[in-house]
């Protein structure tokens, strides 16, 4: 790297009045340190992003600074003054709010008795829903969602979640917000919007601590930025002194090269997957497409255009029917999951935390739980077996843990999607589809992932990718289907796969190839 680690926050303005102050600031749990000696202002009118690889302690911090858990040493001050917090509603009595990358709702009920919850307005001794419904749909415009405060926030898509979880932390007047992976299910439109509303809180004098893996946002957004590397601080510098490329090589500690595999070129093999007009939830998505072995087939499109409900009825997850599926030369016409696993298809779900894993269990369970029968081919449990496989998991993944008794919930997000990973390769499929394999997942385990799916197709399985990220659908693709309004209107290949053209398939009203024309 040629630019120096010092920290370089100094600058010829004069610095913003400091609102927040933690000084050597750690954490351990037991033997465990997962934090040191972490020195941090916090300034008034400033978006200061906070940004590392997947376990260097950033959340870790966050829940220190947000009093959702205690430092083990160091000091936290506002506006000179010692402060402690008993816990978070303390926190936020005090003006710092966090808003948590996981989706922290009651589903059963609605978007504004969420955004109240534990603080309902009332008219005497009732509760006044049609005020909370006016007072929501405020704070709803402002984060721009589209959501009813009427509506259950359990049949809403995760992105509106976000910006519901977003909007409960602006219903008060804060001091410190703190955004932690806030745009990681959101589309470009979404996005645009979180970032207005982070600058507008910096206009108001807020100071808002930014979290994120995109780091094109931080280099759009932040005023400072800076890097926590293996639960240690890097340093912090002006962000205007730092280049993606410079702050991915702070964070990993290395120069980055080859973020994408090279591409292969898909081999002209029959199709080991044949999709023939499959509908899915009567009719409102419709498409057939195949996928070879050897290659990875990227599937684009805004989201609410229908991949991820593709691919569940075509799982079985979804009301679906077709007139053909064929997997292996296996010809199915009603799917489920289980006929699909067995003709050889699995699926890596975008929601790893809802569906994906069991937060609660360990590695073994989850692992084990989609191929039992190879692990435990008797009628009890065999503990070794499972203990062999995790271990195996756990080196040929690169699945970072202290103890394999760790749960899946606390592992970092990028372990997770590699667990995640494991369990689906575990039943040795021919056909592999990964819904959204990088979000919320720092930039090294990015390229860990990518290099798996690589290998993966090297070793003559088949890969569907469906990804909201375009370098990484352009970087991993061999073939692009781009989906709009439940239906595939372009099929890219070669020098024709560019950002342009999915973007002009997945929006225009064109077939598509307007698109590869224009480009």
């Amino acid at each position: 790297m040629n630019f120096s680690l010092t920290d370089r926050t100094g600058s010829d303005t004069a610095p913003k009045p400091s609102v927040l102050h933690a000084e050597v600031l750690s954490k351990a749990y037991g033997p465990i340190t997962v934090l040191s000696d972490v020195t941090l202002d916090i300034r008034a009118g400033e978006v200061h992003a906070i940004i590392g690889e997947n376990g260097a302690g950033k959340s870790t911090l966050m829940k220190l600074l947000s009093g959702h858990t205690p430092p083990t040493d160091g000091a936290i001050s506002m506006s000179g003054k010692t402060i402690t917090f008993a816990n978070a509603v303390q926190a936020e009595d005090a003006g710092i709010v966090l808003v948590h990358q996981e989706i922290l709702l009651a589903p059963d009920l609605t978007v504004a008795q969420n955004l109240f919850l534990g603080r309902e307005l009332s008219r005497g001794f009732r509760v006044d829903d049609k005020l909370m419904n006016r007072r929501a749909a405020e704070v709803l415009a402002r984060v721009g969602s589209s959501a009813r405060p009427t509506t259950r926030v359990g049949d809403m898509p995760l992105a509106q979640r976000q910006l519901v979880q977003i909007a409960r932390a602006l219903l008060d007047d804060r001091k410190v917000v703190i955004l932690d992976e806030p745009t990681a299910m959101l589309a470009n439109d979404e996005v645009d919007a979180l970032l207005g509303i982070a600058r507008n809180l910096r206009d108001d004098g807020v100071a808002v601590l930014y979290i994120s893996h995109r780091l094109e946002e931080v280099e759009a957004l932040a005023d400072r930025v800076t890097v926590l590397r293996d639960g240690k601080m890097i340093g912090t510098w002006p962000a205007q002194e730092l280049d993606q490329r410079q702050m991915a090589e702070l964070m990993v500690g290395r120069e980055l090269s080859m973020l994408y595999p090279p591409k292969r070129g898909a081999a002209a093999t029959d199709p080991v997957l044949i999709v023939e007009d499959l509908s899915v939830d009567h009719g409102k998505i419709a498409a057939s497409f195949i996928v070879r072995p050897g290659e990875v087939l990227g599937i684009g499109g805004m989201i609410g255009a229908g991949r991820t409900e593709l691919i569940e009825g075509l799982l079985g997850l979804r009301p679906a029917q077709a007139r053909a599926i064929r997997v292996n030369g296996t010809i199915i016409t009603k799917p489920d999951v289980g006929t699909m696993m067995a003709a050889g298809l699995v699926y890596l779900t975008e929601d790893r935390k809802g569906k994906g894993l069991l937060l609660n269990e360990g590695l073994g369970p989850n692992l084990t739980l989609q191929a039992l029968g190879m692990v435990n081919p008797g009628l009890r449990l065999d503990r070794r077996q499972e203990t062999r496989a995790v271990k195996s998991a756990v080196e040929e993944y690169d699945i970072r843990v202290r103890t394999l008794s760790i749960e899946a919930g606390q592992l970092s997000g990028g372990n997770q999607q590699k667990l995640l990973l494991a369990k689906v390769m575990l039943a040795d499929p021919s056909v592999v589809i990964i819904d959204e394999p990088t979000r919320g997942i720092d930039i090294g385990n990015k390229s860990q992932i990518y290099h798996f799916i690589d290998d993966l197709v090297r070793a003559g399985k088949a890969c569907a990718v469906i990804s909201s990220e375009l370098p990484e659908l352009i970087g991993l693709s061999d073939r692009v289907l781009v989906m709009r309004a439940g239906r595939f209107v372009a099929e890219l290949t070669g020098d024709d796969i560019t950002e342009q053209n999915v973007v002009y398939a997945a929006a225009s009203s064109g077939d598509g190839t307007e698109g590869r024309k224009r480009a």
